[in-house]
């Protein structure tokens, strides 16, 4: 990447805190991955000679994408993004026969929660399962809401809104206990906010179905990783892309950079990143913590900041007096970024995650959300720290 374009990405990333939403692109892997799909423009499902090179290159992008869930090649399908790789495994169960229960977790994102309530319009029952209070999904909290009529149970990985990592092997352990002998309902995980920001082994979580996004980790939009397990029934058809599970020309230039994202920002320095981070945001969480206004969501972290059980990328905060959007509008005149929530639900007014969570709608009203990426600094989150503390007292002037 020339020195310019380098320096631009730094400056941009001092005042960026809203990677959960979508992260800064790596311009060097985009513009690889560009001249890579340029080389091999030709359909990789045709059958002469250039066709086969393509989808030679679209296959050499799988298995580095595999190699991040420590899965086969073969189980890796490409979609448009996180929201198709978590539509695809829910709506295959419509191919069923019978029409039994589909079970979400309380802290869901949209692309989960709103599909599963319209498939109650066609036959399913649909529940939510409960969180605590710090929104966190127990094995126990699933396990209570299970029956012989459940088919598809959905919790993910890592909240987006508050980072509360979800306990994913002890849930899947619950489900083989206690459908031993049984038929066992479909476990899918959304790990969006997980890939290239907590450890993950999805080989080894007891999970049949995992989502992903590249854009999360410094790729480009439009373009998703669909991990199965073992082979489904798609609902919806087409031309018999990848295996049949999600028809369409496959987006070659897509799939090679989210295959260099994940070798960058997923592969053999990650570790280091996620502990340095650790740091970074407890040093944070107790910065916060020391403004009069401020209460940590949940409060819990507060408490105890290096918590093992959050994501050291996402923090959720509120501040008394002020309405979420109104700091969101004070930060950004300083040219600094952070949200509400969810990107997909900042339209909304409601904030589900932190509703089922039982926290005041005081609180909720005035909660924002930070989140950090590769390229924040410790010297970035200080000047953040600075200006929301700044605009605490003004407030309480």
């Amino acid at each position: 990447m020339p020195l310019e374009e380098k320096m631009l990405s730094a400056e941009i990333a001092e005042r960026y805190f809203d990677w959960a939403a979508t992260a800064i692109p790596d311009e060097e892997i985009l513009r690889e991955a560009l001249e890579e799909s340029l080389n091999f423009w030709q359909n990789p499902s045709s059958a002469h000679s250039h066709g086969k090179r393509a989808k030679a290159a679209l296959d050499e992008a799988r298995k580095k994408c595999a190699a991040a869930f420590n899965a086969r090649a073969e189980n890796i399908f490409f979609t448009s993004g996180g929201t198709e790789s978590n539509h695809i495994p829910l709506l295959s169960i419509l191919n069923r026969p019978e029409r039994g229960e589909i079970l979400f977790s309380s802290i869901e994102h949209p692309a989960v929660r709103e599909m599963s309530l319209e498939l109650k319009h066609c036959g399913f029952s649909v529940r939510q399962i409960p969180c605590d209070k710090r929104g966190i999904v127990t094995a126990q909290n699933v396990r209570e809401c299970l029956t012989d009529e459940t088919l598809f149970v959905s919790v993910m990985a890592v909240n987006n809104e508050t980072g509360a990592i979800q306990p994913i092997d002890e849930i899947a352990r619950t489900l083989d206990e206690f459908y031993k002998c049984r038929r066992r309902p479909k476990f899918h995980v959304d790990c969006v906010q997980a890939l290239g920001k907590i450890p993950l082994d999805i080989s080894k979580c007891g999970i049949d179905s995992a989502a992903a996004s590249a854009h999360k980790i410094c790729g480009p939009r439009g373009i998703g990783i669909l991990y199965l397990k073992n082979p489904i029934e798609p609902f919806l058809r087409g031309g018999g892309q990848e295996g049949g599970i999600r028809s369409g020309t496959e987006n070659l230039f897509g799939a090679a950079a989210f295959a260099k994202c994940i070798e960058r920002y997923a592969g053999n320095s990650f570790l280091e990143k996620f502990e340095a981070q650790k740091k970074l945001a407890a040093d944070f969480i107790k910065r916060l913590s020391t403004i009069k206004s401020c209460r940590v969501i949940p409060p819990a972290r507060a408490e105890n900041p290096s918590d093992e059980n959050f994501s050291p990328w996402i923090v959720q905060a509120s501040f008394g007096g002020i309405p979420g959007n109104v700091m969101l509008r004070a930060l950004d005149a300083k040219g600094f970024a952070i949200s509400t929530g969810s990107a997909c639900s900042s339209k909304k007014a409601s904030r589900p995650v932190l509703e089922a969570m039982g926290i005041e709608k005081d609180l909720r009203e005035n909660s924002v959300r930070f989140s950090f990426g590769p390229l924040t600094t410790a010297q970035a989150m200080d000047a953040l720290f600075e200006e929301v503390k700044n605009i605490c007292g003004q407030f309480s002037a």
